[in-house]
């Protein structure tokens, strides 16, 4: 793996993690169409670290206050945790499944246009009201579901963690928060078990300059992810993402049909 593509794979995962547009169906597609090879393990490690440090630098403050442990922090840490465990029961018993099942370009394709559908729904149907006093332990249980759901390429994580939100009728901006601090443990619990795996297979030919420009791109990119998609959430409509979303599935869909 070289440099332009270790830094293409770090724009993609920093963008895509964020934006409700699916990180690993756009790695997927690179993998398929452009020939580059995500799978590197400690390559994924540090991306997923980079991924990370964007959500802690903007939500540093409510992160600081849930590690000590504050009384007012006390019900979101809770929440959090009760999201947390559908998502990695999930991940736990169904992962082969879902990727075995739609890691082809063909199904990410259509996994695309469900994504885009989520997005068109939450923005002409969904009345945003409610604040975190009003989430009860089922809505937490429906948005780590909805997290879990993620594990299928093509299905975005904060599209279908803030539209779950939202339809639930919660306001924007605690969906927002929500689903980036429930995504912490998840990152970094798969973080963790690609860990394991590598110190069982050792570090031996990892190119570290490649690897942590990977993992810089990815987190500068990803910061401007998280930026871009609250300014959206705040003043502009998920249209967009659902637009690209139907039109990049809609185009896999017919190359795949003619490849």
């Amino acid at each position: 793996m070289n440099l332009i593509n270790v830094v293409i794979i770090g724009i993609v995962q920093g963008i895509t993690e964020f934006l409700p547009i699916s990180s690993s169906g756009h790695l997927v597609i690179l993998q398929n169409l452009f020939g580059i090879n995500e799978g590197q393990l400690t390559l994924d490690i540090f991306l997923h670290i980079g991924t990370v440090i964007p959500i802690l630098i903007i939500y540093w403050q409510e992160v600081k206050d849930i590690l000590l442990l504050k009384k007012e922090k006390r019900r979101l840490s809770y929440l959090i945790i009760v999201g947390i465990i559908p998502t990695g029961l999930m991940g736990f018993f169904l992962k082969d499944l879902f990727t075995g099942l739609f890691s082809s370009v063909l199904n990410v394709g259509f996994m695309l246009l469900i994504t885009g559908l989520f997005l068109y729904l939450v923005e002409k149907f969904a009345v945003s009201r409610k604040g975190l006093a009003d989430m009860k332990e089922h809505n937490a249980v429906i948005i780590g579901i909805a997290q879990g759901l993620a594990i299928i390429p093509g299905i975005s994580r904060s599209g279908t963690t803030i539209t779950a939100s939202i339809f639930q009728g919660f306001d924007r901006e605690l969906a927002a928060k929500y689903s980036f601090l429930v995504s912490i443990p998840v990152i970094l619990g798969a973080g963790m078990l690609e860990l394991k795996e590598l110190l069982d297979n050792g570090f031996a030919g990892s190119n570290w300059a490649l690897i942590i420009t990977g993992a810089v791109v990815a987190a500068v990119t990803g910061y401007l992810a998280i930026k871009y998609l609250l300014h959206v959430l705040k003043k502009g409509s998920l249209m967009v993402f659902a637009y690209y979303c139907w039109i990049l599935g809609v185009l896999i869909i017919i190359l795949a049909g003619l490849f």
